[in-house]
């Protein structure tokens, strides 16, 4: 036996045992009849309606929710399920004109389910560690955190010599390519039915792209690069790496080598219809200071990291407390209303070093509010 056909046998034998890994420990996930069972539904039911049982189209669901989700299921057991379209708006997020198409409470339950149930368990187990968004036990304050970690091991080694690349991708979610997740379904599912209603689902998007405002589209659109995350981590060989979303980095020793893992960064870009944004990807010291996901990165000479918060974010939450100030004075808002909002921007800022921008923003925050509020009438 020659030396090629003993790696490819010891390859053939790996392949065997992931085989009948997945076999034994997710093959309940790759079951029609099991992912679209009455209690599961029922339970996905429950956990759709947190948080927007104020809207009139839940309320109504919920006064006949057993019958309806009842229907739904027997629907989908039938194989006769569609979707019911969208309801498309249009918001401004951090100066950003965003297009979102929202499901029904209907269409929402079905899609969590097949979410939970079946897309997210099979495809979760394919991504890297650093894949940090729209994963339980994961998130935006993860990839933080896995950043800080990577930059005290690089420190350990190297000091602060050293290069970050920061890569973002450009309109994500209005380019995924159907014909990449497509063949990312079929390669982890053999159920023809789970595979049909899912390419329903993404069809309903139209011939490219994936909407924001449906779970399915954080799913898939996140598996969509993951092959791009398994060539930097086996490839490269890149320790300090991590994603969230269309945002990513590569920590290394070398600029020349951040170079050339750029290069093949774009060539597997292309190969997986993903377009680079050109002018938000660059290769930084990472002794000057970076930005990533609107924080401002610091590595001093002492070890020490630095995170300030992002200057937008201060002068917006000013601004906003002062419109509030004349929502209140008109009868718009509540003092309550107001007192949440501070605290869930104070509770963000504490995460970062911005001790007296904490301080500055609640003594503007009591002018305002505590010292400015009239006295009750008795």
């Amino acid at each position: 036996m020659t030396s090629a056909e003993r790696r490819e046998a010891r390859y053939q034998r790996r392949k065997a045992r992931r085989a009948a890994r997945k076999a034994a420990n997710f093959a309940a996930h790759d079951n029609y009849d099991w992912v679209f069972s009455y209690p599961h539904l029922y339970k996905s039911y429950q956990m759709s309606r947190r948080n927007v049982g104020w809207k009139a189209s839940v309320q109504k669901y919920i006064v006949q929710a057993p019958l309806n989700v009842w229907q739904t299921y027997e629907t989908l057991q039938k194989g006769k399920y569609k979707s019911s379209g969208f309801y498309e708006f249009d918001i401004f997020e951090r100066g950003k004109q965003r297009h979102i198409r929202s499901v029904t409470i209907n269409e929402r339950i079905v899609q969590r389910c097949l979410c939970e149930y079946a897309l997210v368990p099979m495809l979760e187990r394919t991504h890297v560690y650093d894949n940090g968004a729209c994963m339980k036990n994961k998130g935006y304050s993860f990839t933080i955190n896995r950043l800080c970690c990577h930059l005290q091991k690089h420190y350990r080694k190297y000091g602060t010599e050293g290069y970050i690349l920061l890569f973002d991708f450009s309109k994500f979610f209005d380019r995924v390519s159907h014909r990449i997740i497509k063949a990312t379904l079929r390669r982890e599912f053999s159920d023809e039915r789970l595979i049909k209603i899912t390419e329903h689902f993404i069809d309903a998007f139209g011939d490219v792209g994936l909407g924001l405002g449906s779970q399915i589209s954080q799913v898939l659109a996140l598996s969509s690069a993951n092959k791009l995350d398994h060539y930097v981590k086996e490839v490269c060989r890149i320790k300090g790496y991590g994603r969230y979303m269309d945002d990513g980095y590569l920590i290394h020793h070398s600029k020349e080598y951040l170079q050339k893992c750029l290069e093949g960064i774009k060539k597997l870009c292309e190969e997986l219809e993903i377009t680079l944004n050109v002018k938000k990807t660059q290769i930084v010291k990472l002794s000057h200071g970076f930005t990533f996901l609107k924080v401002r990165f610091f590595l001093l000479d002492s070890g020490r990291i630095v995170r300030k918060i992002y200057r937008r974010s201060v002068t917006k939450m000013r601004r906003k407390l002062k419109s509030l100030r004349r929502k209140v004075d008109q009868g718009i808002m509540t003092y309550a209303d107001v007192y949440h909002s501070w605290q869930s921007w104070r509770a963000y800022a504490l995460n970062f070093n911005a001790y007296k921008t904490v301080q500055s923003m609640g003594a503007l925050y009591s002018r305002l509010f505590v010292f400015n509020t009239p006295a009750p009438a008795w």
